[in-house]
Order: C-alpha cells, then sequence, then structure tokens
C-alpha cells in the first residue's frame, strides 16, 4: 500500500501537467508522510543528493557543449565528415551520422546534437533531393550517439543515482563502442536506403581542400582528445576533465574560430544555469524520492517480482527492456535514470549483471524514448528544425526504430560490447 501511495501521487501529478521534478518532490512529500516519516530526514536526503563533487562535471559538461553548438563547431564538423563519406552515394545522411558522432563527443546531449546538426544538414540534404521528413529521422535517430559517447551528462546522472558504486569514467569509455556501434548500422542501413531509393552522390573533396577542413575542424576535435586522453592517461578525474573541457571549448571558439559574439555570452551563461538549475533540482527531489522508496522497501518487492517471473536472466533483462522503452516514451530521460536506478541495479545485481553494462542498456533504451512520442523531445526539436509535422517524422523513423532496437539486444546480451573497453583502458572498479 505504501508503495502504491507514492506511485499513484506522482502519476497524478504528472498526469495534470505538473512538471517532472515538482511531481517527484511532492510525490516524496507524500511517501514520507503516508509512512510517518519526519520531514527533517526527506531534507537531509534531498541535500545529501545534491552536494557530491561529481556532480560538478554536469555544469562544466553542459556550458562547453552549448558554447561549442554555439560556436560554428557543428558546421566545421559536417564539413570534416563530408571528406571521408560525402563521395558515396547516399552520402549526405552518412555526413549527419558521422557529424553527429563527432558531435556527441563534445555536447553529450541528443538535443543538442539534434538543433545544430539538424540546422545545418536537414537544408543541404532537401537542396539535393532527399525527403526533409527522412533528413529529420536520420537527424534524430543518429542524436542518440550522444547519450552514448563521452561525455554524456546521463552517464554522470547514473553514477549518482547508482549511489557512487559505478565509476564515472568506466561509463564513459563503456559508451564508446556501443556508440560507434550504432552509429555503423545506422549508416549501413543508410547506404541501403540511398540505393534502393537512388539518392545522390556527392564529390570527393580534393586533398589541398581536405586537409584544411581537418585542420580546422581539429581545434574542436581535441575537446575529445582532452576528455579520453586525460582520464585514460590518469592526469585528471572524468569530473575534472568536464572544467579542463570547458576552457578549451571557450578558447577554441572565442579566440580560434571566434563565430561568436562576446556580447551573446551573458545570454548563453543564463541558458545554461536555468538548465544546470533544473537539473539539480530534480537531482535533489530524486533523492528524496529514491530515500522514501527505499524506506518503503521497494527496491526489495521489485526485485521479487523480477526474480519471481523467471529464474533465466535474459527472460528478465528483455523483461526490463520493454519496462524502459515503454517508461521511455512517458518521461524524460534524467528523471527515469535517477528513479529507476535504484530500483532496477538490484535486480541486475542479483542477476550477476555489471552495473557498467546495465548503465549502456539503460542509455541505449531511454535514448530510443528520446525519438519516440509523445514525449520524445529529440522527436519534436527534429520535427521543428525540419519543419514537418510530428507524424511525418515518426512515419519516417520507423525503420530507424527497428535498427535501434536491434543495436539495443546486441548491447544487451553481448556484454562485452560494453565491458572490453573499460576492462582494456583499466578503469573498472574505480
Amino acid at each position: 500500500m505504501d508503495a502504491f501511495v507514492l506511485l499513484l501521487t506522482l502519476g497524478v501529478l504528472l498526469a495534470v501537467g505538473m512538471p517532472v521534478a515538482y511531481a517527484v518532490g511532492l510525490s516524496a512529500l507524500v511517501g514520507a508522510w503516508w509512512i510517518d516519516l519526519p520531514l527533517e530526514a526527506l531534507m537531509i536526503q534531498m541535500t545529501n543528493g545534491v552536494n557530491k563533487f561529481s556532480l560538478l562535471a554536469i555544469p562544466f559538461f553542459i556550458l562547453a557543449g552549448a558554447i561549442m553548438a554555439e560556436g560554428g563547431i557543428a558546421r566545421r564538423l559536417v564539413n570534416f565528415a563530408y571528406v571521408f563519406v560525402g563521395f558515396i552515394r547516399g552520402g549526405l545522411s552518412l555526413v549527419n551520422i558521422v557529424a553527429s558522432t563527432f558531435f556527441g563527443a563534445i555536447s553529450g546531449s541528443s538535443v543538442a546534437d539534434t538543433a545544430s546538426i539538424g540546422s545545418v544538414m536537414i537544408p543541404e540534404m532537401d537542396k539535393k533531393g532527399y525527403p526533409r521528413d527522412y533528413a529529420a529521422a536520420v537527424t534524430a535517430s543518429g542524436s542518440v550517439q550522444a547519450i552514448l559517447i563521452p561525455p554524456s551528462h546521463n552517464s554522470v546522472i547514473y553514477s549518482l543515482a547508482a549511489g557512487g558504486t559505478v565509476s564515472i569514467a568506466a561509463l564513459f569509455i563503456a559508451g564508446v563502442l556501443p556508440g560507434l556501434l550504432l552509429g555503423l548500422t545506422l549508416m549501413v542501413m543508410c547506404i541501403a536506403f540511398a540505393h534502393k531509393r537512388s539518392y545522390p552522390k556527392g564529390e570527393r573533396v580534393p586533398f589541398k581542400q581536405a586537409l584544411k577542413i581537418l585542420l580546422d575542424a581539429l581545434w574542436g576535435l581535441m575537446t575529445v582528445v582532452i576528455i579520453l586522453g586525460g582520464i585514460l592517461t590518469g592526469v585528471f578525474t572524468a569530473t575534472e576533465s568536464a572544467s579542463i573541457a570547458c576552457l578549451w571549448a571557450f578558447f577554441v571558439t572565442m579566440f580560434i574560430y571566434r563565430d561568436y559574439k562576446w556580447s551573446e555570452l551573458p545570454k548563453l551563461m543564463c541558458r545554461t544555469v536555468k538548465t544546470v538549475t533544473i537539473v539539480m533540482i530534480l537531482i535533489g527531489f530524486a533523492a528524496s524520492f529514491g530515500a522514501v522508496m527505499t524506506w518503503m522497501q521497494l527496491p526489495d518487492r521489485i526485485t521479487s517480482f523480477f526474480t519471481g517471473i523467471s529464474d533465466n536472466k535474459y527472460v528478465i533483462l528483455m523483461c526490463i527492456n520493454i519496462m524502459l522503452l515503454l517508461i521511455g516514451t512517458l518521461m524524460d530521460m534524467a528523471p527515469i535514470i535517477l528513479i529507476l536506478t535504484p530500483v532496477l541495479l538490484p535486480v541486475t545485481n542479483a542477476l550477476g549483471i555489471d552495473p557498467v553494462h546495465f548503465g549502456m542498456i539503460m542509455m541505449v533504451n531511454l535514448g530510443i524514448g528520446l525519438i519516440t512520442p509523445p514525449v520524445g523531445s529529440v522527436l519534436f526539436v527534429a520535427s521543428a528544425v525540419s519543419k514537418q509535422k510530428i507524424e511525418q517524422v515518426v512515419r519516417a523513423m520507423l525503420p530507424f526504430y527497428g535498427a535501434l532496437f536491434f543495436v539495443l539486444m546486441l548491447i544487451t546480451y553481448i556484454p562485452a560490447i560494453s565491458l572490453w573497453l573499460p576492462r582494456l583502458a583499466g578503469v573498472m572498479g574505480e
């Protein structure tokens, strides 16, 4: 009955349109009142939830991504990607995906990826004869890579939701191969579509021009080297890499590329602070919500429920995947991670599934949710950028959902895709 009151309150508040953060906080308050928990205990859990050094990575990565997103890096990455794949039939769709791979490794945000790459690629693809809804579908599905490829904000949130027991560095490195696998799968499908629908070829870029494009893009791509190189060599932690990346992004944007006006910086800082504030409020409220769930022994009950369904971990993983896919269509990614990680992690631990592996499973599931109606934020951004109706974009997305589900199954049932690189790098268990 305790859990029913807590979850019912959350469901009702979300149904009436209350912002997710406040719905979570009020639900925790009602749950605490129901089980006669002192409100002081709830406040302590809330402050403890945001009083963590590792959380500093979130505002720094968000700011670095915002600076690079608005500083001309998207256009340079598109030109860089064109050098490698633009000459293939259907090359612009491949350029879109490869550019998303690079940009995701800088921004860590699917929404920023879709907005930045989409604003460059969708008009260009339309000009070359690609349907706009198809261009929007390629952009949206390609941006899911940003959820996986470091620096992913959501990996930091997952580590926090796991109680700090999962290394952020391990999650960052673990996301590299799944992200590349996702991009490669989408590229294979785009090539098949290009031959079937006779999409145009591009022209090869002359060597001198290609070298110039490479040098121009190299400054932005160095952000990736700084983040991953610093972590792997042990020069700095994942959290410290965020601040270094932020300083580098500022230097490159304002002093190398110089496409961004100094007068626009205060507005960018204001938008970043608003975003960070929303995230931190959500994290604080989610910490109190998670504590109430623990006091109600909800994680233990959920574990018993899943293990009661079957003793086969592959069957249980499929059940968890289906649940995450459904919930991902109804809520945004961060609150789901914060609410469900403490609930599902005991289940997967009981099955002997590595928490880093489960983190990747959760990221892919919820990444698909970002491009699925009715609440897919990335889907709405793609629709707005392409000036196409949601229904048209969703119709064009249908084959891409199949490709993403295929990748999800590979990542779910082949743990080595997620765990091989972190083990090789020696960052597991940090």
